[in-house]
């Protein structure tokens, strides 16, 4: 059994004082223009990749976590940094190595010699925002130590469960699992990430931009917030209340239960998936300062949201097939629902 504890720390001051501070209930127009705010901000640091800073806003107001998955030196780092920055929360950072434990990350109990008593010492979990970098260059031991995290906001150590604070936010970077001194991360693991999203390489032009704005200075060292965690957490309540109608809903769980029948995988997307699909496709629509989701909203998340989840079967490996061709190829065969009549 366990029993619930509490943790007087900054970060738990801090998310005391945002819930005291009760914000009016925000609305769409809040949604979108927090949502400019952000993106506007992240891309002076990430330039020229719009829809990987959309889909990373996406998981933010769908209360999702993001996994940021390519080579090195592309600016997976960066993109975390610049999105921990853009809100004026507690944030951490843990950089996974090999030799890296799991009360590394959630906190362990010391004994206290003054008090003859065991003390809990909140680990870098304990913060609004939580950058993991490179994940998968410590053991799945030490990666599964944010399953509970991820999943349930809260912490249990020696039996004592610890909350977390709100909004709860894990952008976590990986290199591709070819490279040296990686392990894969476990199914579990993957699971609990909303999205996955591949920076890729600089287009010339942006390249070129990059290099007159980077050269002379960092541009995180110039960065300001421009929303906080009580706003952030106003507008996923408000991402919460847009309509998802019985056709979209019926769409999700089809595309989602087509993963599972596909002969070239050995492992389809989970019930977790479709949840997760339906909120982001949520937070899509209230980007686009909708009330409801429609078709397209499903369509624009999709692999970002299902992709990293499904396992290739030998076969499909050993033909270079990929988990994203897949996705692509049951959206463009997959029926889309009519409107709603009304």
């Amino acid at each position: 059994m366990t029993t619930t504890g509490s943790w007087p720390t900054p970060a738990a001051r801090a998310d005391e004082a945002n819930h005291g501070a009760l914000r009016p209930a925000a609305g769409l127009p809040e949604v979108t223009e927090l949502a400019h705010r952000i993106a506007a901000n992240v891309q002076h640091v990430l330039v020229g990749k719009p829809d990987v800073v959309r889909i990373a806003l996406v998981t933010l107001l769908a209360e999702g976590h993001l996994l940021v998955e390519d080579v090195p030196g592309v600016g997976k780092t960066s993109l975390a940094k610049a999105l921990a920055v853009s809100i004026d929360c507690s944030v951490s950072r843990v950089q996974f190595t090999p030799d890296l434990l799991p009360g590394d990350i959630t906190g362990m109990s010391i004994y206290n010699r003054r008090t003859e008593e065991f003390e809990f010492r909140p680990g870098p979990v304990f913060a609004n925002v939580v950058i993991a970098d490179e994940i998968n260059r410590a053991s799945p031991k030490t990666q599964s130590a944010l399953l509970e995290c991820m999943a349930e906001h809260q912490v249990t150590v020696d039996g004592v469960t610890y909350g977390l604070a709100r909004p709860f936010f894990v952008v976590a970077t990986q290199n591709p699992i070819e490279m040296d001194g990686t392990y894969p991360l476990p199914e579990a693991q993957r699971d609990r990430f909303t999205a996955r999203v591949s920076v890729g390489y600089p287009d010339p032009a942006a390249e070129l931009t990059m290099l007159d704005e980077h050269a002379a200075a960092d541009p995180l060292d110039q960065l300001r917030p421009v929303a906080d965690a009580p706003t952030v957490q106003a507008v996923i309540e408000a991402v919460r209340r847009v309509r998802v109608s019985a056709e979209i809903r019926q769409y999700c769980v089809d595309l989602v239960t087509a993963t599972r029948r596909l002969p070239d995988l050995r492992l389809g997307a989970s019930p977790r998936a479709t949840l997760h699909l339906v909120r982001t496709a949520r937070a899509q629509a209230a980007l686009h300062g909708r009330s409801y989701v429609v078709p397209d909203d499903v369509r624009a998340v999709a692999v970002p949201v299902l992709a990293h989840r499904l396992l290739l079967a030998p076969d499909a490996r050993a033909a270079r097939r990929s988990t994203t061709d897949l996705v692509h190829g049951l959206l463009a065969r997959l029926p889309v629902p009519a409107p709603a009549r009304s």
